[in-house]
Parts: structure tokens; sequence; C-alpha cells
């Protein structure tokens, strides 16, 4: 279920799905993958500086890597998100 998650907000960006990515953003339960979304999306629609969103882009990026690539190096049976906050 997660790594479908992050497949998407990486399909999602990469097709500037905006209002698809800001859907994922409320349903996943991987709470910093929802963060970098609303960064995101924050600082698309409201920031003047492109460097700002790129940035907050390349984090988003990253993150899924990062999600991706520890979730490829598991090996468990019931898929838990990566990071909860409670």
């Amino acid at each position: 279920m997660m790594k479908v998650d992050y497949d998407r907000a990486l399909y999602y960006t990469y097709r500037s799905e905006w209002d698809n990515l800001l859907i994922l953003m409320v349903r996943t339960a991987d709470n910093f993958l929802a963060k970098k979304i609303e960064h995101f999306l924050h600082a698309y629609n409201f920031e003047k500086d492109y460097s700002i969103v790129e940035k907050k882009l390349y984090s988003l990026l990253r993150y899924i890597d990062h999600a991706n690539t520890q979730i490829e190096n598991r090996t468990f049976d019931k898929q838990q998100p990566l990071y909860v906050l409670k």
C-alpha cells in the first residue's frame, strides 16, 4: 500500500497533476510524505522566488527516493508507513 503512495507522488509530480497530489497528501498514512507534498504545493502556488519552489520540489523527490529505497530493502508481509507521527 505505501509503495503505491510514493509511486503516485512521483507520477503526479512528474505529470504536474497538482489536484491528484493534493488528494494523495490528504489520504496517505505517511505524515512526512504529506508534509513534503504540502510544503511543495504551498511554494508552487505562493512563492515568487523559483529557487524556493525548486528547493521544495527536490526535497519532495529526495524523500520519495529515500522511502522507495527503504521499502525495497525491507522484507515484511504487512507494509506499514515508514514514519507516523503520534
